[in-house]
């Protein structure tokens, strides 16, 4: 709901452009039902509000740049319009193009909101400690040897050293792991990841300005400054049919000496159908896969779909849930019930994900009364059942109390799990096995993707973790340990080798290579605002198993349109040649280009009515 609030935000930015539209369709109308103002055909209006501005720069276009585009043509389709009398057809064709304007400057608009929001996560202020005094200074000035300290539940503003005090940091941001990381003395923070537990004072080793948070931002603007446009498929055609038509033109006045023969031949060539087959296509599609949750933000996205050949995959939060929870609890004193119960009781007095994924697995509120509990940073918790000691944490935990972990048979064991150790009256009662498991219907996603496309696995996890979730999902490839950079730079190496990429990811460390990719798809359940604006599509409701169903729509997509294409310009050399006999008027020719436009609207639509057949297997 949010991203579609902000979509509707960004589209009363250019109210200017809205309105003219609807002025100009309501004059449309009114002249189609034989309304005249003080005997003016309304078309005038549409023709003057949104035809002459765009013939103007089409025509500043050719002169200035030499560029010849699909404008070029509609430029002349107006002209020749409007010199037969036909106001209506021009009227209609400016309305047109003047639509597809707006949709592509609302595109270009979403590349400042990103940054804004990036900038947003740097503190404005920091803790700079001198001469054991703590003085507020804007955090964009804290220079490499200052030392400063940072509070729990604060954002961490600058990189540095910890040199007292020890936490366990949420890095999100950077790694996109989900995993709180323990952090203690020695051990480097990075700007923009936050402190979640303990007072730490850190030694500054970059400026400000110069901080990871300050670099992912700037990753992203080199990438937004990079020029990756997509030619409307018109525009390819346009070179041919400009001059095709002119020629033709010349010859018939030549040929025939009349003059309405040779306006025929031109409004014939009005591209209308040529130039409606991508939008039309387009926004059907687009209309089909937000029925599916799936949020089109660049209506480009899907020819480059189409052209793709690789797809890569975050895994945190894209290929799992992004939520701890408990895939096994292994009992080894006592009754299952006990063990289950005392460790959700304990747990309870916790706000650590991994504490509540227990808690969760319990599904109780029956507990035991727990006294005297205290969080041990990085190791676990403590308290006291009826008197006696309970522990429930990982081996550190017990390392720290003198404590020798039990024997564990392998097969009991789950392969890259984070495992919880729960101890009462001198014996373990169990084991907890905790993690991160995938989406429902991944595995059978990614077996249908592995039919066309190269699958990677790039992500901030251990080797360990990474290659337990790739081996699950059988992905081609996997690359553990990445940070921001190192996902930008594959996708600029993967793109060096002419491979088309797709990109989805979740975490802001995600941003810029969803940027840079070629399709950019974020996951809209869980993913940061940053990753969502960075992205061409958003699957809001994170069912990623319609992924296929997207990458389907996209080949339809560009069938049609390429058909469109097609028809229309035979259609216009049939047209054409009927022109140069005669068969054809100024006033049927005209009719008979507009009727290429509305059968290729109509075959368009049939894209709206495309059903999603892909089923969630797990």
């Amino acid at each position: 709901m949010k991203e579609l609030i902000e979509m509707i935000n960004k589209i009363i930015k250019f109210k200017k452009e809205i309105i003219t539209i609807i002025i100009s369709i309501t004059a449309l109308i009114a002249s189609f039902m034989g309304i005249r103002i003080h005997s003016i055909d309304p078309n005038w209006i549409a023709i003057i509000i949104c035809g002459i501005p765009l013939i103007i720069e089409a025509f500043k276009e050719l002169i200035y740049n030499h560029n010849i585009k699909a404008d070029i043509l509609v430029a002349i389709a107006i002209i020749a319009s409007i010199i037969i009398g036909e106001t209506f057809a021009a009227a209609e064709i400016a309305i047109i193009m003047q639509i597809g304007g707006l949709l592509e400057q609302i595109t270009v608009s979403t590349t400042q909101l990103r940054i804004e929001k990036l900038i947003e996560l740097q503190p404005p202020t920091a803790r700079k400690i001198e001469n054991r005094k703590e003085t507020i200074i804007n955090s964009l000035e804290i220079k490499k040897g200052d030392t400063i300290k940072v509070l729990p539940g604060e954002t961490i503003p600058a990189d540095g050293t910890i040199t007292e005090g020890h936490s366990t940091i949420n890095q999100a941001i950077l790694t996109g792991e989900s995993k709180l990381i323990d952090k203690t003395i020695n051990d480097e923070v990075y700007a923009g990841t936050i402190n979640s537990h303990g007072t730490l004072t850190i030694k500054v080793t970059k400026n400000g300005e110069n901080n990871s948070l300050q670099k992912l931002i700037k990753m992203i603007e080199e990438v937004n400054k990079e020029d990756t446009p997509i030619i409307r498929q018109a525009d390819k055609w346009a070179n041919y049919v400009v001059a095709l038509s002119f020629i033709t033109a010349i010859f018939t006045i030549i040929y025939t000496k009349d003059i309405i023969k040779a306006v025929t031949v031109l409004v014939v060539f009005c591209p209308c159908a040529l130039i409606l087959a991508t939008p039309t296509a387009i926004i059907a599609s687009i209309g089909n896969l937000s029925k599916n949750g799936i949020l089109v933000k660049n209506s480009s996205v899907l020819e480059s779909m189409h052209q793709s050949d690789t797809i890569i995959f975050d895994k945190t939060g894209t290929l799992t849930t992004g939520i701890p929870k408990v895939v096994s609890a292994y009992t080894i004193n006592g009754e299952e019930n006990e063990f289950l119960k005392l460790t959700a009781s304990i747990e309870s007095n916790s706000e650590h994900p991994l504490a509540k994924a227990m808690v969760d697995y319990y599904n109780s509120s029956d507990y035991y009364e727990i006294t005297d509990t205290q969080t041990i940073l990085g190791m676990g918790i403590k308290g006291y059942h009826n008197g006696k000691l309970v522990l429930v944490g990982n081996g550190k935990l017990f390392d720290n109390y003198n404590i020798e972990l039990p024997e564990v048979n392998p097969e009991k064991r789950v392969n890259s799990s984070t495992e919880i150790y729960t101890y009462h009256d001198n014996k373990f009662l169990g084991i907890t096995s905790i993690k991160d498991t995938p989406r429902k219907g991944i595995k059978h996603t990614i077996s249908l993707l592995k039919e066309k496309y190269r699958t990677i696995l790039l992500t901030g996890d251990n080797e360990e973790v990474a290659r337990d979730i790739a081996n699950q999902l059988n992905i081609n490839e996997v690359h553990p340990n990445c940070l921001p950079e190192h996902k930008l730079d594959y996708v600029r190496k993967e793109q060096s080798r002419n491979n088309e990429v797709i990109m989805i990811g979740d975490g802001i460390n995600d941003a810029s290579a969803l940027k840079k990719a070629n399709v950019g798809i974020a996951m809209g359940d869980v993913g940061s605002d940053i990753t969502i604006d960075s992205s061409d599509l958003v699957f809001m409701n994170g069912k990623l198993e319609y992924l296929p169903y997207a990458l389907d729509i996209s080949q339809k997509t560009i069938q049609t349109i390429n058909i469109g294409i097609t028809f229309s310009l035979a259609l216009n050399t049939i047209a054409m040649i009927m022109g140069i006999m005669g068969v054809l008027t100024p006033i049927t020719g005209a009719l008979v280009h507009n009727i290429g436009s509305v059968l290729v609207i109509t075959f368009a639509a049939l894209l709206f009515k495309q059903k999603n057949n892909y089923a969630v297997k797990t």
